[in-house]
């Protein structure tokens, strides 16, 4: 029963907030395959997507080795919807989320705390797509006034962020219509089709969009340029994150993730997309190798280095979620972005 009630409490805290796009085939929901067992901790972490190229350093870590290398035994679990992933955090069915660093703001104002422990990312990794037979109409977000604009889900990040490219630009939440699409083929689809004008998603679907020319890129977020260009400074976004009290309760299995996961981070800097890719699951490329790696490539500059915090980055995320969002807007100065992540084990592993 308790169980049962602090899942329902973590479901409601989190109806605001299903940030980290839902850009992954469901098809790779559950565990994925268990890497080497080796004498140490488990720890469960659930990912909204395993095969987001947003989220590709969790899978990576565990198909290279680095966990089991760093002492730790992972078990990757996926939901297509980041919001599920932090409500298991939430509810304690998993030890730690690979999601979106915002969550961590949203929770505090609820009175959660949850922390970044590895920022993976330091731009959003989102694209807005206008349809091809849009692409003379929609030149800016001042254009989405009256439009019908593609999120993977209410509330998701990719809500967030169109609503805040409108607001910037002059219109109104209330002047346009954000429908929600889900992401992959569902959103395509809906591209196709008419259902929406424009749209904000991820790759690998972006590489598909524009390798069938079916739209073309109104506000390209993959990397720290089009992150301070559309929103104004750097916004971490994908990050290993975990209960406050859980990290200050197991900081030796903390450490082990860190060290994993900031091996993988460099890794990742000093290899090609193609060799990347090649470390992957086949069905992730979606498309085929050759469109898959293309994927990782115009992704690949949203990615830290060391898993550290971008300084300003918490800042920018704050002022985007105020901008809009019923429960951080208004509190800015409650709000303390110390206690939503900390660069205490990352540090020690870059040493």
């Amino acid at each position: 029963m308790r169980r049962t009630a602090a899942a329902a409490l973590a479901a409601v805290l989190l109806l605001p907030l299903a940030a980290c796009a839902n850009d992954a085939a469901t098809s790779h929901n559950g565990a994925a395959p268990a890497g080497k067992k080796v004498d140490g901790p488990t720890v469960k972490i659930m990912v909204g997507g395993l095969d987001k190229v947003i989220y590709l350093p969790a899978m990576l870590t565990q198909r290279l080795g680095y966990f089991a290398d760093a002492g730790v035994n992972v078990e990757l679990l996926s939901e297509p919807a980041g919001v599920n992933a932090t409500t298991a955090l939430l509810a304690g069915d998993v030890q730690g989320a690979v999601g979106f660093y915002d969550h961590t703001i949203d929770l505090q104002a609820k009175g959660k705390s949850v922390e970044s422990v590895v920022q993976f990312s330091q731009a959003p990794g989102e694209v807005e797509v206008v349809s091809a037979e849009q692409a003379d109409a929609i030149k800016s977000g001042a254009d989405f006034k009256g439009r019908k604009l593609g999120v993977t889900s209410i509330g998701s990040s990719t809500d967030f962020l169109t609503k805040y490219l409108a607001v910037k630009n002059g219109v109104d939440v209330s002047e346009f219509s954000p429908i929600a699409v889900g992401a992959g083929q569902t959103f395509i689809a809906a591209l196709q089709q008419g259902s929406i004008d424009a749209g904000m998603t991820t790759d690998p679907t972006v590489a598909n969009i524009l390798s069938k020319q079916l739209g073309t890129v109104l506000y390209d977020m993959r990397t720290p340029e089009g992150s301070r260009a559309a929103l104004g400074g750097l916004y971490p976004s994908s990050s290993l994150y975990m209960n406050t009290s859980w990290v200050d309760g197991n900081k030796d299995t903390v450490q082990k993730l860190a060290d994993a996961f900031v091996k993988t981070l460099k890794w990742m800097n000093t290899h090609t997309p193609e060799e990347i890719a090649a470390q992957m699951p086949a069905d992730y490329a979606q498309g085929g190798a050759a469109e898959y790696a293309a994927a990782i490539k115009a992704t690949l500059p949203m990615f830290t280095t060391d898993g550290v915090m971008p300084a300003d980055g918490p800042k920018t995320v704050l002022a985007v979620l105020a901008a809009f969002h019923p429960d951080v807007r208004g509190k800015e100065s409650d709000i303390d972005l110390a206690r939503t992540y900390t660069t205490e084990f990352v540090t020690k592993a870059a040493g």
